[in-house]
């Protein structure tokens, strides 16, 4: 690997570190249902590949979990398996047209079970996140505390992934050949 290429993707990779710390402060000050802290995981792991997303996720968490939110260190593993299964799922093009609310479902459910088991077994429901609220009024109404949290966070999962992966979409067709070329270790002109 050329040292100007691993320059330029630790570089991406700290960016897209500090697009999810960005998004996730920004969900829990204004108490947001959606949380906006995986952007910068599906953006990396769509332009270097599965291993930097999950890089992205655990740096974003830990910079949160130290510095604002610190039910950040025990989401980390969802964002690693957002980071997993982004890089997959849009080499395959299940983020494109048509596919892309199913491919939101693939990229959705598998962190979705995980992140209610934590907000459920670990937390009794009660997070940072706004969406909390939602699912101690399904506990309070009969539902058990796992399928309660289990029915929010799918919804709201799916929501704050949906937008991440449109705002990626919309990002990556900007960044055009340049950039993927640097990433390859190619020789630029020196401008993205």
């Amino acid at each position: 690997m050329k040292r100007g290429s691993t320059t330029i993707k630790i570089t991406v990779t700290a960016f897209c570190t500090a697009i999810n710390i960005v998004g996730a402060y920004v969900a829990l000050v204004l108490r947001l249902p959606i949380y906006l802290d995986s952007i910068g995981t599906i953006l990396d792991s769509v332009l270097l590949g599965p291993a930097f997303g999950m890089t992205a996720a655990c740096l974003s968490g830990i910079f949160s979990g130290v510095t604002s939110d610190p039910y950040a260190f025990y989401f980390m593993p969802v964002g690693m398996i957002t980071g997993l299964l982004a890089g997959f799922l849009f080499r395959a093009g299940w983020f494109r047209k048509r596919r892309l609310f199913l491919g939101v479902i693939l990229l959705t459910v598998p962190g979705t079970v995980v992140s209610s088991c934590i907000a459920a077994f670990l937390f009794g429901g009660v997070t940072s996140s706004g969406s909390s609220v939602l699912v101690q009024i399904l506990h309070r109404a009969g539902l058990g505390m796992a399928a309660s949290a289990f029915v929010v966070q799918i919804l709201t999962d799916y929501l704050d992934r949906l937008i991440s992966v449109v705002i990626v979409n919309v990002t990556s067709s900007r960044l055009g050949g340049r950039l993927t070329k640097l990433l390859g270790g190619g020789k630029s002109n020196g401008t993205l």
